[in-house]
């Protein structure tokens, strides 16, 4: 029979670690209470890719995705994965009879073949992608160097968590986000490419995604709000299509979208992605304009 000494230590020591496993499951990215005068809708920032160490999500978010009757999402690429790839074949890939790359002329090509080969790339291996598809795939590989790995991340987590148990909505679909990156003409897609590239031969675009990663890992407000701010203010190709079209285009829907949802349910979870909440064209701005009562958690 334990003694009542080794029965209170032992309470206590469990205890603590509890308290312990809370503490490690910090506050990431950022999270929105967005409320009518019935409803509210729990709104969370969330990032494309991962790392082990970013699981178990903290409580406030685990307890409310794990009360929501439904999960909002902006595609839930991980229920099919065979769609996905077909939208991005679709989209991503030069048609037959195209002339691609032996399109350019050889000054240009010669510029991007080397630039893409000083990244260990072999140009021949990648000439059937169109420009668009190869500047997010470069952005994906520069991942790796911050240790981050796309398939943890947060919005497939979430996903997984709440497969076969809560209903799960799609903001959009992964037919439309292929289209919208196909939709610039195809010349302003090679200054694209030449400009990421310029930028990852600079460091540019890894100390940029470290400064996100960085940011998010640490609900770092003041971070976040530098970041919508260099965004609403650069002037580069990439920074003003991010701004314009992969952002403030997208925003206006979304918002629409969730404010329906807060009117038809209670306590439901939406997750997007972190640049999606940031800025005065932000989502929770919006849902603000929407007459919509928005309480920042983290």
């Amino acid at each position: 029979m334990q003694g009542p000494i080794i029965v209170v230590f032992r309470s206590l020591f469990l205890s603590v670690l509890l308290l312990a496993s809370q503490a490690m499951a910090a506050e990431r990215g950022a999270l929105f209470k967005v409320s009518d005068k019935e409803h509210t809708l729990y709104l969370y920032g969330t990032i494309h890719a991962g790392k082990p160490a970013y699981y178990p999500l903290e409580p406030r978010i685990r307890d409310a995705v794990a009360a929501a009757p439904t999960l909002a999402l902006e595609v839930d690429a991980t229920r099919d994965p065979q769609a996905v790839a077909a939208a991005f074949m679709q989209h991503g890939l030069f048609t037959a009879g195209s002339p691609g790359y032996a399109g350019l002329a050889p000054e240009r090509r010669t510029r991007i073949e080397t630039a893409l080969k000083a990244q260990g790339i072999d140009p021949a291996a990648v000439a059937q992608l169109k420009p668009w598809m190869l500047t997010t795939l470069l952005a994906i590989a520069d991942l790796a160097k911050l240790g981050v790995d796309p398939t943890l991340g947060v919005d497939a987590h979430l996903a997984g968590q709440v497969r076969g148990r809560t209903p799960i909505l799609e903001l959009e679909t992964v037919q439309f986000q292929a289209a919208l990156l196909d939709r610039l003409p195809i010349d302003m897609q090679w200054k694209m490419l030449e400009e990421t590239l310029e930028h990852m031969a600079s460091g540019q675009q890894l100390r940029e995604a470290r400064e996100l990663f960085d940011a998010y890992e640490r609900a770092d407000q003041a971070g976040l709000d530098r970041i919508a701010k260099r965004i609403e203010t650069d002037d580069s190709l990439v920074a003003k299509f991010t701004r314009e079209v992969v952002l403030d285009e997208r925003n206006g829907p979304m918002a629409e979208k969730l404010a329906a949802m807060i009117k038809r349910e209670n306590n439901a979870v939406a997750a997007v992605g972190l640049l999606h909440l940031l800025g005065k064209r932000g989502v929770p701005e919006l849902l603000r304009e929407r007459g919509m009562k928005v309480e920042r958690v983290y």
